[in-house]
């Protein structure tokens, strides 16, 4: 539940930093956020949570025959954690630079 969360955060946040200027890196997402916010977030939290569920139902699998499923649940958790906490950061400079 907390990286769907965090993607909607992330979501957030990429709509502001855009608003100043950033432009979005991931190549899957560049074209969708140009357009309307409400698809690019709901496409954005919607393939998240897809894949939340996936890994959820699949976590007692291991992938690749090694890495136990769950363990990429909490990697993708650190990940988001992660862009959020830089994010807000890139937030914090540009609305100090403004």
């Amino acid at each position: 539940m907390l990286i769907v969360v965090l993607s909607c955060v992330d979501a957030a946040l990429t709509l502001s930093l855009m608003s100043h200027g950033a432009y979005e890196v991931n190549p899957i997402m560049a074209p969708i956020v140009g357009g309307s916010p409400l698809v690019f977030t709901l496409i954005k939290v919607g393939l998240t949570a897809g894949g939340v569920v996936l890994l959820t139902l699949a976590a007692r699998m291991r992938a690749f025959g090694k890495i136990p499923v769950s363990f990429l649940l909490y990697a993708v958790l650190i990940g988001y954690g992660m862009l959020v906490v830089y994010e807000l950061k890139l937030l914090e400079e540009t609305l100090l630079t403004v």
